[in-house]
């Protein structure tokens, strides 16, 4: 089996999702979308990742990323959408994407949705949990989707689409290295939000494993055989 993963700047990979894959003997295709261009297919799971740049963008690649995730969710292929991936989803599938509140940045609680306790990966968390955030824009829940997690400041933080097609607002994957990068990389949205990088640090580590272990049962039902 094959995943593929579409990334949009070299400092937001796919983290803890990797270590899942790999122990389940799965390939793992990277694409830095922006660069690299597209990949002909969307192997047998689709990973879209983070970014700070916006859905809502000009760019030609981001319509073409757009409609390729379209395809691939009205295949019935799985797909997990991080953050800036989970608003490519979004969009793919008619919602609007508009600017939030204000900028959630790193730990933060978030609730689940009644839906949310009879889907097969979600039903088995508790009712609020924390998890890591880094983001400006929200979206409202796409047709035929089914709303799983919200927090103060999104209203939709998760949603599934079909059985196999998860959009996380938030970061289940996120290593240490890669709140660092983030940190250093994307330092005026600390600024913005009045956060020291030493404060999101020192707050999310701890949570990393458990949000991991979350990480890995998604993959785990992802790839199951399909009943």
């Amino acid at each position: 089996m094959r995943a593929v993963c579409l990334k949009h700047v070299p400092f937001e990979g796919p983290g803890a999702f990797t270590t899942a894959l790999t122990k389940r003997d799965v390939s793992l295709e990277p694409y830095l979308v922006p660069q690299d261009g597209l990949p002909k297919d969307a192997g047998d799971l689709l990973i879209v990742m983070g970014g700070p740049m916006s859905v809502n963008d000009s760019d030609r690649w981001i319509a073409e990323e757009t409609s390729f995730i379209r395809s691939a969710l009205h295949a019935g292929t799985p797909v997990i959408g991080v953050c800036l991936g989970s608003q490519f989803m979004a969009k793919a599938l008619g919602a609007s994407i508009r600017s939030g509140r204000e900028l959630e940045i790193g730990m933060t609680s978030v609730r689940l949705t009644t839906e949310a306790k009879q889907d097969p990966v979600f039903g088995t968390l508790p009712e609020s949990f924390e998890v890591f955030e880094w983001h400006g824009e929200v979206f409202d829940l796409p047709k035929d989707s089914v709303p799983l997690a919200s927090s103060d400041i999104a209203p939709l933080q998760a949603f599934r689409y079909g059985s196999r097609a998860y959009g996380l607002l938030f970061h289940l994957e996120m290593e240490e290295a890669g709140i660092e990068s983030l940190c250093r990389e994307c330092a005026p949205d600390l600024s913005k939000a009045g956060l020291a990088a030493q404060q999101v640090m020192t707050t999310a580590v701890p949570h990393l494993p458990q949000l991991h272990q979350i990480a890995d049962r998604l993959i785990g039902h992802l790839l199951s055989p399909q009943r």
